[in-house]
């Protein structure tokens, strides 16, 4: 059961956060920069929406194949993830703009994609930044239907088989997202009061949510079939295309946490926590690639995951350069700063993780033993 609330220590004698917040304040005071976007992130916006819409256009007006349409479809899925994990994630977080009004507009590109920007802030913004890794806690790690991606969390015999299947359930993710998971959320957060809350009013986002998803499967689905696209292409392209991004997106996400050395909390007994909030952040979370600038730009930076929990109101495009002062700060301090240098080595070590947490858990006389 989730707990009412939890709370982190405050207890910080080193000073640490706010000796790393006034070091990276100083860089941008130094530099003359703006913690939001610039032109650089107005042309990667172009570029992802061009990398979706495209090809879209390219179904309605030029006539292709059946099978063109599928692997069409298919490419779309590309530039479905760039527009969740570069525009539409900086938007949610506010750092996309000064403008508030821009970051709202943009943070709607998630329901352009089928999703909802509402519960997506709610899980993300709301309970994963805040309670990263804290089983029953952060909805990023709650056991999932054939998955197991918490030491704590409930153990059925196909976990033993799961770092061979994972990959597929990715595949998955996005469709299962925007045809059931939205739904089932926004049901709960009305239920337990969360989107009251945060300030919204539940039959609104009920309404926002039907529309902009009716809005999307027509698009998407009814004006390529009513243009003459072929049917089973329409379809079977709409699902390859969720497929790509399902992959695409959760395995950049788990890279950051379900990896070999950041660490997994249940709710501490007292209600608070051991560490403060930033350290709990250094000791849950990951980088990888980030050497790779190419795996840098079409991520949004989310290979920067440790700057970005820290950071999250700072736009990605200056994950990099931060990245110094976190970490010289972090070991300054004797604090983990977990990294992963290629891309590879962060996917063969989740599904090292997703093995180990495969294990059928000892009984709890055995462990006291």
């Amino acid at each position: 059961m989730q707990p009412k609330s939890l709370r982190f220590s405050k207890k910080d004698p080193q000073f640490f956060f706010q000796t790393m917040r006034r070091r990276v304040n100083q860089y941008f005071e130094e530099n003359n920069l703006e913690k939001t976007g610039n032109i650089r992130m107005y042309f990667k916006t172009l570029m992802m929406f061009a990398l979706y819409f495209t090809p879209y256009f390219y179904i309605l007006f030029m006539n292709p194949s059946s099978w063109m349409v599928v692997l069409i479809y298919t490419f779309m899925g590309l530039g479905l993830s760039g527009i969740g994990l570069s525009i539409m994630h900086d938007a949610n977080h506010g750092s996309y703009s000064k403008n508030k009004t821009m970051n709202s507009l943009l943070g709607y590109s998630l329901n352009i994609i089928g999703g909802s920007s509402f519960t997506w802030k709610v899980q993300h913004n709301i309970l994963h930044h805040t309670y990263t890794n804290i089983y029953e806690m952060d909805e990023d790690i709650h056991d999932k239907p054939f998955l197991r991606l918490s030491p704590y969390g409930k153990y059925k015999w196909y976990h033993q088989f799961q770092h061979y299947y994972a990959i597929l359930l990715y595949s998955l993710a996005t469709v299962s997202w925007i045809l059931s998971k939205d739904f089932r959320q926004l049901k709960e957060y009305n239920q337990t009061g969360m989107t009251e809350r945060s300030g919204h009013q539940p039959r609104k986002e009920w309404l926002t949510m039907l529309v902009s998803k009716a809005i999307y499967l027509f698009y998407i689905i009814g004006i390529p079939i009513l243009m003459g696209a072929t049917w089973w292409a329409v379809l079977l392209g709409f699902l390859f295309m969720h497929m790509v991004a399902g992959v695409l997106i959760t395995v950049i996400f788990q890279l950051a946490h379900v990896v070999e050395g950041p660490t997994h909390h249940e709710p501490h007994p007292t209600g608070t926590m051991e560490n403060t909030w930033a350290i709990h952040q250094l000791q849950t979370t990951a980088n990888f690639a980030h050497y790779n600038p190419i795996i840098s730009w079409f991520v949004g930076g989310l290979n920067y995951q440790i700057e970005h929990h820290l950071f999250p109101h700072v736009c990605h495009i200056h994950y990099r350069n931060i990245s110094k002062i976190v970490k010289e700060t972090a070991l300054e301090f004797d604090l983990p700063y977990y990294e992963n240098k290629w891309f590879m080595d962060a996917v063969f070590s989740h599904l090292r993780v997703l093995r180990e947490f495969g294990k059928k858990p000892e009984p709890t006389s055995a462990l006291a033993a």
